[in-house]
């Protein structure tokens, strides 16, 4: 009887490992939920026509922009004015870290957050307050499709509007005094709509009367398809086109060339 209680225990008994393992996966699984949750609901929560929103993004506007674009964002030797810029212009370049400026120079360049997405989008509702101007854009026109006909009308879209600068690879390019078209791949959907209907930097303004939402959100899903697609071609040089392809073949290529038949020279004598 002893002996089968003992047995008893045995088979229960969990392996050392387990609470381990298991606490992990609690872990990951209470990680990415929340990480989920805060990324979905910081827009969800925020109201811009909120008194208190737009009273909190005056307060940070006073504390963080207005030493350049003025006290009531009516601009500066320093910095341009904001009436009429709308929330869109805001949360794109306070969003992609462009904003506050790391430094004077040809344009602002992207680099990690300052603020918090909650605090972006409440200066984003004071600019907004000042004057009528680009709104975000809606949810709908955010989804990446994975539908060939949408793919395909965005690569069009892109390549008449925006290869010039980009690249038809959207691999970026350099503009003139120092400036430059930045690369789109791993930009989010809201910063490559907003983008478009603000004009940023050098960029031009496409309004809906230029490339309809439905458009745009065709151009996004064009990125995202070759942003996700593996090189087909092998090593892709920084996709800049045939300049550093045939600087490739003529020093790398032709010079292994030159150095195999050396080679084979040498060895036969």
């Amino acid at each position: 009887m002893a002996r089968a209680k003992k047995n008893l225990r045995k088979s229960g008994r969990r392996h050392p490992l387990a609470t381990a393992a298991l606490v992990a996966v609690g872990l990951l699984v209470t990680g990415a939920a929340y990480a989920g949750f805060s990324q979905t609901s910081a827009t969800a929560e925020v109201d811009l026509t909120s008194p208190a929103t737009i009273e909190a993004g005056e307060k940070l506007f006073g504390a963080n922009c207005a030493t350049c674009h003025g006290a009531a964002a009516e601009g500066t030797p320093d910095g341009p004015t904001l009436i009429g810029v709308g929330a869109a212009s805001v949360n794109f370049q306070v969003g992609t870290g462009r904003m506050p400026l790391a430094f004077q120079g040809p344009q602002g360049m992207v680099k990690p957050q300052q603020f918090t997405e909650e605090q972006t989008l409440q200066m984003a509702a004071y600019v907004a307050s000042l004057a009528p101007g680009p709104g975000l854009p809606e949810t709908q026109y955010l989804q990446a499709d994975s539908d060939d006909e949408g793919i395909a009308s965005g690569a069009e879209l892109f390549r008449i509007n925006c290869a010039m600068c980009h690249n038809v690879a959207a691999a970026g390019g350099a503009l003139t005094e120092g400036k430059f078209a930045p690369k789109l791949t791993g930009v989010a959907p809201t910063h490559i709509y907003e983008a478009m209907i603000t004009g940023p930097q050098n960029m031009p303004v496409f309004n809906d009367a230029n490339i309809t939402p439905q458009q745009k959100a065709d151009i996004i899903s064009y990125l995202k398809y070759i942003e996700n697609q593996p090189a087909v071609g092998g090593i892709t040089l920084g996709s800049i086109g045939p300049v550093a392809e045939g600087l490739f073949i003529w020093v790398i290529g032709l010079g292994a060339i030159i150095g195999l038949t050396v080679w084979v020279t040498a060895k036969s004598n």
